[in-house]
């Protein structure tokens, strides 16, 4: 009976050992290991050794970002202007809006090539019989404009109208003869006034010497007294004209007040001047680059 026991005790216990897992079911896991580890992306032969491996995501993204536009440089803008040159060689041709100061000048040379002579229009009485030129661009305006005033009962006359710089040269040095201690007020050096344009007319008024207490006095800041001052300033700029040397220009212009000094620049330009209580030469600072080299 003990054999066969011994026996049966010995058939079982090789009954239970070949219950026992083989060691061909551990390949599974193996496999799986080796495919999470070929999902790791191989390490480039570029990168450094001693670099470790980049790690892998924790979650997959649900949407694709939008790709991220690659840096520029903010470019440096500079900006442009058209170069310029000294003033003594500047010719401005036929702008009507050149920028004429004590700063800013003309060349020597420099003469409109559309000058005629206020003779063929009108007569000594507005002329007093000099032998003035200005553009043939103004000549219909300011016909316009001394109709207007003849109409108004009013005798404008015309002292001044384009001047040469050699012209300006005379009058500059006449006025410095005269009246040193006021040719700054009634004059300019030459090749910074605006009579070289052909575009300014210089007034007078009969009342001048009567007001000023002066007879024969031609220029005074009191024009801005007489009848033609007053009509002049209210209206002139209704046919294109401007004071160009206001009370408030001096600092811009270098000259002083001149209430008889008109310039043509245009219905729309001189409109909006006189509306807005600007002087032209602040305009064209604001609006223009600089004209040249003084």
């Amino acid at each position: 009976m003990k054999f066969v026991s011994v026996f049966w005790l010995i058939l079982l216990m090789a009954i239970l050992w070949g219950c026992q897992p083989t060691a061909t079911a551990s390949l599974p896991v193996q496999v799986e290991v080796m495919a999470v580890a070929t999902a790791v992306p191989p390490t480039p032969t570029s990168q450094p050794t001693n670099q470790p491996a980049p790690a892998l995501p924790t979650a997959v993204p649900t949407t694709t970002p939008s790709p991220t536009p690659a840096a520029t440089a903010t470019p440096t803008i500079t900006p442009t202007a058209t170069p310029i040159g000294p003033c003594d060689q500047r010719d401005p041709g036929d702008d009507l809006l050149a920028f004429v100061t004590l700063t800013y000048g003309l060349n020597r040379d420099f003469q409109p090539a559309d000058l005629v002579p206020l003779s063929d229009y009108f007569g000594n009485d507005v002329t007093l019989g000099y032998p003035t030129e200005v553009r043939q661009i103004i000549i219909e305006p300011l016909i316009q404009m001394i109709d207007a005033m003849h109409a108004a009962g009013l005798e404008p006359l015309i002292a001044s109208g384009y001047r040469s710089y050699s012209q300006q040269a005379i009058a500059w040095d006449k006025w410095n003869r005269e009246y040193p201690e006021r040719a700054a007020i009634i004059s300019s050096p030459p090749g910074h006034s605006e009579h070289q344009l052909g575009t300014t007319l210089d007034f007078r008024s009969p009342e001048l010497e009567e007001i000023v207490g002066e007879e024969g006095i031609e220029f005074h800041t009191y024009f801005y007294k007489t009848s033609e001052g007053i009509w002049l300033l209210e209206n002139a700029h209704k046919y294109g004209f401007t004071l160009s040397y206001s009370r408030e220009a001096f600092d811009v212009t270098g000259f002083y007040y001149e209430p008889w000094h008109y310039r043509y620049v245009g219905v729309e330009l001189a409109t909006e001047l006189y509306e807005s209580g600007n002087f032209l030469a602040q305009y064209l600072l604001d609006t223009r680059s600089l004209p040249c080299v003084p």
